[in-house]
Protein backbone atom coordinates (compact mmCIF):
# COMPACT_ATOMS: atom_id res chain seq x y z
CA UNK A 1 0.00 0.00 0.00
CA UNK A 2 1.11 2.95 -0.65
CA UNK A 3 2.40 5.77 1.67
CA UNK A 4 -0.07 8.04 2.92
CA UNK A 5 0.72 11.70 1.82
CA UNK A 6 -1.52 14.61 3.44
CA UNK A 7 0.54 17.43 3.58
CA UNK A 8 4.06 18.39 1.64
CA UNK A 9 6.86 20.56 2.65
CA UNK A 10 9.45 21.20 -0.32
CA UNK A 11 12.22 23.66 -0.47
CA UNK A 12 10.68 25.27 -3.74
CA UNK A 13 9.29 28.89 -3.57
CA UNK A 14 5.44 30.08 -3.54
CA UNK A 15 3.66 26.76 -1.98
CA UNK A 16 0.28 26.79 -2.24
CA UNK A 17 -2.48 24.46 -1.30
CA UNK A 18 -6.08 23.46 -2.81
CA UNK A 19 -8.51 20.89 -0.98
CA UNK A 20 -5.93 17.77 -2.12
CA UNK A 21 -2.96 19.48 -4.44
CA UNK A 22 -0.43 21.73 -3.23
CA UNK A 23 1.42 23.54 -5.65
CA UNK A 24 5.11 25.19 -6.26
CA UNK A 25 6.84 27.57 -8.37
CA UNK A 26 9.74 25.41 -10.70
CA UNK A 27 12.13 25.64 -13.45
CA UNK A 28 11.66 23.57 -15.83
CA UNK A 29 14.54 21.26 -17.48
CA UNK A 30 14.61 23.83 -20.37
CA UNK A 31 15.04 26.56 -18.33
CA UNK A 32 11.13 28.35 -18.33
CA UNK A 33 9.32 29.14 -15.55
CA UNK A 34 7.38 26.21 -14.52
CA UNK A 35 4.88 24.50 -11.90
CA UNK A 36 4.60 21.83 -9.78
CA UNK A 37 1.56 19.98 -9.12
CA UNK A 38 1.57 17.45 -6.50
CA UNK A 39 -1.50 15.32 -5.69
CA UNK A 40 -1.85 14.64 -2.12
CA UNK A 41 -3.82 11.84 -0.23
CA UNK A 42 -6.43 14.22 1.12
CA UNK A 43 -10.08 13.92 0.15
CA UNK A 44 -13.22 16.27 0.32
CA UNK A 45 -16.72 16.31 0.11
CA UNK A 46 -19.29 19.27 0.56
CA UNK A 47 -16.26 21.51 0.35
CA UNK A 48 -14.24 19.66 3.63
CA UNK A 49 -11.49 18.32 3.71
CA UNK A 50 -11.74 14.93 5.81
CA UNK A 51 -9.50 14.31 8.60
CA UNK A 52 -7.87 11.63 7.13
CA UNK A 53 -7.21 10.72 3.20
CA UNK A 54 -7.00 7.60 0.98
CA UNK A 55 -3.44 6.46 0.48
CA UNK A 56 -2.47 6.41 -3.01
CA UNK A 57 -5.07 8.40 -4.13
CA UNK A 58 -3.64 11.38 -5.86
CA UNK A 59 -1.04 8.40 -7.20
CA UNK A 60 -4.21 7.29 -9.29
CA UNK A 61 -5.75 10.74 -9.69
CA UNK A 62 -2.11 12.03 -11.40
CA UNK A 63 -2.13 8.50 -13.51
CA UNK A 64 -5.41 9.03 -14.95
CA UNK A 65 -4.64 12.62 -15.91
CA UNK A 66 -1.19 11.57 -17.59
CA UNK A 67 -3.23 8.66 -20.03
CA UNK A 68 -5.85 11.50 -21.20
CA UNK A 69 -3.24 14.31 -21.76
CA UNK A 70 -0.94 11.35 -23.69
CA UNK A 71 -4.65 10.21 -25.49
CA UNK A 72 -5.24 13.78 -26.33
CA UNK A 73 -1.78 15.11 -26.91
CA UNK A 74 -1.90 15.19 -30.77
CA UNK A 75 -4.54 16.83 -31.17
CA UNK A 76 -4.97 19.55 -27.82
CA UNK A 77 -1.93 21.63 -26.27
CA UNK A 78 -1.30 21.36 -22.57
CA UNK A 79 0.77 22.20 -19.56
CA UNK A 80 2.53 18.60 -18.93
CA UNK A 81 5.92 18.70 -19.61
CA UNK A 82 6.75 15.56 -17.31
CA UNK A 83 5.66 12.97 -14.23
CA UNK A 84 9.15 11.86 -13.39
CA UNK A 85 10.12 12.82 -10.24
CA UNK A 86 13.43 12.51 -11.41
CA UNK A 87 12.91 15.71 -13.43
CA UNK A 88 12.62 18.16 -10.45
CA UNK A 89 15.60 19.87 -9.11
CA UNK A 90 15.55 21.35 -5.91
CA UNK A 91 14.16 18.46 -3.12
CA UNK A 92 15.84 15.40 -1.81
CA UNK A 93 16.20 11.76 -3.02
CA UNK A 94 14.16 11.02 -0.17
CA UNK A 95 11.18 13.06 -0.37
CA UNK A 96 11.59 12.10 -4.49
CA UNK A 97 10.70 8.84 -3.00
CA UNK A 98 7.75 10.70 -1.26
CA UNK A 99 6.49 11.91 -4.20
CA UNK A 100 6.99 9.21 -6.60
CA UNK A 101 3.88 8.91 -9.37
CA UNK A 102 2.05 12.04 -7.54
CA UNK A 103 3.31 14.82 -9.56
CA UNK A 104 3.17 17.25 -12.88
CA UNK A 105 5.92 19.01 -13.61
CA UNK A 106 3.96 22.04 -16.04
CA UNK A 107 4.55 25.03 -17.98
CA UNK A 108 3.23 27.85 -16.41
CA UNK A 109 0.08 29.37 -17.72
CA UNK A 110 -1.95 32.13 -16.94
CA UNK A 111 -5.56 30.81 -15.96
CA UNK A 112 -8.11 31.53 -17.94
CA UNK A 113 -10.62 32.87 -15.23
CA UNK A 114 -13.63 30.74 -16.70
CA UNK A 115 -14.08 27.00 -15.19
CA UNK A 116 -15.29 24.71 -18.21
CA UNK A 117 -18.37 22.13 -17.56
CA UNK A 118 -19.89 19.87 -19.81
CA UNK A 119 -23.21 17.92 -19.02
CA UNK A 120 -24.11 14.94 -21.19
CA UNK A 121 -26.18 13.86 -18.70
CA UNK A 122 -28.65 15.61 -16.37
CA UNK A 123 -27.47 15.11 -12.51
CA UNK A 124 -26.51 16.69 -9.50
CA UNK A 125 -27.25 20.14 -9.24
CA UNK A 126 -27.83 20.31 -12.83
CA UNK A 127 -30.52 18.17 -11.58
CA UNK A 128 -31.99 20.50 -8.98
CA UNK A 129 -31.69 22.97 -11.12
CA UNK A 130 -34.26 21.17 -13.76
CA UNK A 131 -36.46 20.09 -11.20
CA UNK A 132 -37.01 24.23 -10.10
CA UNK A 133 -36.83 25.68 -13.11
CA UNK A 134 -36.99 23.37 -15.96
CA UNK A 135 -33.25 24.57 -17.22
CA UNK A 136 -29.72 23.34 -16.42
CA UNK A 137 -27.76 26.76 -15.91
CA UNK A 138 -30.43 28.92 -17.94
CA UNK A 139 -30.60 26.48 -20.69
CA UNK A 140 -34.13 25.26 -21.55
CA UNK A 141 -34.24 21.59 -21.31
CA UNK A 142 -36.91 19.52 -23.07
CA UNK A 143 -40.44 18.43 -20.40
CA UNK A 144 -40.30 15.18 -18.63
CA UNK A 145 -36.29 14.51 -18.20
CA UNK A 146 -35.84 12.43 -14.86
CA UNK A 147 -32.83 11.94 -12.98
CA UNK A 148 -29.77 10.76 -14.44
CA UNK A 149 -31.09 10.72 -18.08
CA UNK A 150 -28.99 11.48 -21.11
CA UNK A 151 -29.13 14.79 -22.60
CA UNK A 152 -29.54 14.69 -26.87
CA UNK A 153 -26.55 16.84 -26.67
CA UNK A 154 -24.29 17.35 -24.25
CA UNK A 155 -24.34 21.00 -22.57
CA UNK A 156 -21.59 23.78 -21.49
CA UNK A 157 -22.33 25.26 -18.62
CA UNK A 158 -19.22 27.84 -17.51
CA UNK A 159 -18.62 28.72 -13.93
CA UNK A 160 -16.54 31.58 -12.53
CA UNK A 161 -13.67 29.96 -10.53
CA UNK A 162 -13.70 31.51 -6.81
CA UNK A 163 -10.62 32.42 -4.65
CA UNK A 164 -9.99 29.81 -2.21
CA UNK A 165 -12.72 28.58 0.29
CA UNK A 166 -15.65 29.70 -1.81
CA UNK A 167 -17.97 28.36 -4.20
CA UNK A 168 -17.81 28.28 -8.17
CA UNK A 169 -20.65 30.40 -9.38
CA UNK A 170 -22.84 29.31 -12.95
CA UNK A 171 -22.49 32.02 -15.48
CA UNK A 172 -24.11 32.38 -18.63
CA UNK A 173 -22.13 32.38 -22.08
CA UNK A 174 -23.38 35.74 -22.86
CA UNK A 175 -21.60 36.65 -18.60
CA UNK A 176 -18.66 34.65 -19.95
CA UNK A 177 -17.98 36.94 -22.76
CA UNK A 178 -18.25 39.82 -20.70
CA UNK A 179 -15.39 38.42 -18.69
CA UNK A 180 -13.40 36.68 -21.37
CA UNK A 181 -14.35 38.08 -24.69
CA UNK A 182 -16.59 36.26 -27.36
CA UNK A 183 -13.09 34.79 -29.29
CA UNK A 184 -11.74 33.16 -26.51
CA UNK A 185 -15.87 32.41 -24.96
CA UNK A 186 -16.24 30.67 -28.29
CA UNK A 187 -13.42 28.88 -28.38
CA UNK A 188 -13.82 27.36 -24.60
CA UNK A 189 -16.83 26.10 -25.64
CA UNK A 190 -16.16 24.16 -29.07
CA UNK A 191 -13.08 23.10 -27.30
CA UNK A 192 -14.74 21.72 -23.72
CA UNK A 193 -17.85 19.90 -25.50
CA UNK A 194 -15.70 18.31 -28.49
CA UNK A 195 -12.72 16.63 -25.93
CA UNK A 196 -15.99 15.88 -23.66
CA UNK A 197 -17.35 14.28 -26.40
CA UNK A 198 -14.34 12.00 -27.57
CA UNK A 199 -13.80 10.97 -24.24
CA UNK A 200 -17.13 10.28 -23.44
CA UNK A 201 -17.84 7.44 -25.95
CA UNK A 202 -13.75 6.17 -25.67
CA UNK A 203 -15.17 5.57 -21.70
CA UNK A 204 -18.40 3.86 -23.00
CA UNK A 205 -16.42 1.28 -24.93
CA UNK A 206 -15.12 0.71 -21.83
CA UNK A 207 -17.75 0.23 -19.58
CA UNK A 208 -18.01 4.04 -17.61
CA UNK A 209 -20.18 6.69 -18.38
CA UNK A 210 -18.81 9.68 -17.94
CA UNK A 211 -21.70 11.81 -17.22
CA UNK A 212 -20.17 15.24 -16.58
CA UNK A 213 -16.60 16.95 -16.14
CA UNK A 214 -14.96 20.13 -15.73
CA UNK A 215 -11.81 21.59 -17.42
CA UNK A 216 -9.26 24.54 -16.57
CA UNK A 217 -7.06 26.27 -19.62
CA UNK A 218 -4.53 28.53 -19.62
CA UNK A 219 -2.55 30.78 -21.57
CA UNK A 220 1.30 29.84 -21.83
CA UNK A 221 3.23 33.59 -21.61
CA UNK A 222 3.70 35.46 -24.98
CA UNK A 223 0.75 32.75 -26.34
CA UNK A 224 -2.90 33.78 -27.49
CA UNK A 225 -3.91 30.39 -27.38
CA UNK A 226 -5.32 28.94 -24.20
CA UNK A 227 -3.92 24.92 -22.87
CA UNK A 228 -5.13 22.63 -21.19
CA UNK A 229 -4.36 22.65 -17.99
CA UNK A 230 -4.88 21.38 -14.60
CA UNK A 231 -6.29 17.43 -14.31
CA UNK A 232 -8.72 15.72 -16.65
CA UNK A 233 -11.26 13.37 -16.40
CA UNK A 234 -10.13 12.31 -13.23
CA UNK A 235 -12.56 10.82 -11.02
CA UNK A 236 -12.58 13.79 -8.67
CA UNK A 237 -13.28 16.43 -11.77
CA UNK A 238 -16.16 13.86 -13.57
CA UNK A 239 -18.89 11.62 -12.68
CA UNK A 240 -18.05 8.52 -13.57
CA UNK A 241 -21.02 5.54 -13.70
CA UNK A 242 -20.60 1.84 -14.42
CA UNK A 243 -22.74 1.89 -18.14
CA UNK A 244 -23.73 -1.36 -17.07
CA UNK A 245 -25.80 -0.32 -14.05
CA UNK A 246 -26.98 2.64 -15.41
CA UNK A 247 -30.82 3.30 -14.96
CA UNK A 248 -32.87 6.42 -15.32
CA UNK A 249 -35.19 7.66 -12.94
CA UNK A 250 -32.77 8.20 -9.72
CA UNK A 251 -28.83 8.49 -8.46
CA UNK A 252 -25.88 6.20 -9.76
CA UNK A 253 -23.85 3.84 -8.43
CA UNK A 254 -20.34 5.77 -8.92
CA UNK A 255 -16.40 5.30 -9.10
CA UNK A 256 -15.66 8.56 -7.14
CA UNK A 257 -16.24 9.40 -3.83
CA UNK A 258 -20.26 7.83 -3.44
CA UNK A 259 -18.58 5.70 -0.27
CA UNK A 260 -17.36 9.10 1.78
CA UNK A 261 -20.19 10.95 0.67
CA UNK A 262 -23.05 8.40 1.95
CA UNK A 263 -21.09 7.81 5.02
CA UNK A 264 -21.15 11.34 5.73
CA UNK A 265 -24.94 11.43 4.92
CA UNK A 266 -25.11 8.67 7.46
CA UNK A 267 -23.28 10.90 9.97
CA UNK A 268 -25.30 14.35 9.26
CA UNK A 269 -28.25 12.00 9.56
CA UNK A 270 -27.41 11.13 12.91
CA UNK A 271 -26.70 14.71 13.80
CA UNK A 272 -22.84 13.78 14.12
CA UNK A 273 -21.83 16.10 11.79
CA UNK A 274 -23.27 19.31 10.22
CA UNK A 275 -20.93 19.66 6.67
CA UNK A 276 -18.73 21.93 8.90
CA UNK A 277 -15.07 21.90 8.48
CA UNK A 278 -13.43 19.90 10.35
CA UNK A 279 -14.05 16.96 8.13
CA UNK A 280 -14.39 13.81 10.34
CA UNK A 281 -12.10 10.50 9.91
CA UNK A 282 -13.18 7.94 7.46
CA UNK A 283 -13.15 4.49 8.87
CA UNK A 284 -10.95 1.84 7.30
CA UNK A 285 -14.13 -0.07 4.99
CA UNK A 286 -14.66 3.52 3.47
CA UNK A 287 -11.43 4.09 2.62
CA UNK A 288 -10.75 0.63 1.09
CA UNK A 289 -13.93 0.78 -1.06
CA UNK A 290 -13.32 4.14 -2.46
CA UNK A 291 -9.96 3.12 -3.15
CA UNK A 292 -10.88 0.29 -4.87
CA UNK A 293 -13.56 2.34 -7.19
CA UNK A 294 -10.89 4.45 -8.25
CA UNK A 295 -8.25 1.73 -8.57
CA UNK A 296 -10.94 -0.01 -10.75
CA UNK A 297 -11.56 3.72 -13.02
CA UNK A 298 -7.62 3.31 -13.80
CA UNK A 299 -7.65 -0.38 -15.08
CA UNK A 300 -11.05 0.43 -17.61
CA UNK A 301 -9.35 3.35 -18.53
CA UNK A 302 -5.98 2.89 -19.58
CA UNK A 303 -6.25 -1.46 -19.65
CA UNK A 304 -3.92 -1.78 -17.17
CA UNK A 305 -3.44 -2.44 -13.38
CA UNK A 306 -1.72 -0.10 -11.02
CA UNK A 307 -0.27 -1.27 -7.83
CA UNK A 308 0.03 0.95 -4.87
Amino acid sequence: MAQLVMQTDLDLPNKRSGKVRDLYDVVLPDGDPGLLIVATDRTSAFDVVMANGLPGKGIVLTQISRFWFDYFGDRMDHHLVSTAVEDVAGISDKKKELLSGRIMLCRATEVVPIECIARGYITGSGWKDYQTTGRVCGIELPEGLVNSDRLDEPLFTPSTKAEAGLHDENISFEQGIGIVGVKTMEWLQETTLSLYRDARDYAFERGIILADTKFEFGVPPGATIPILIDEIFTPDSSRFWPADLWEPGSEQPSFDKQFVRNYLEELVTAGVWDKMPPGPALPANVIDDTLAKYLEAYARLTGEDLVL
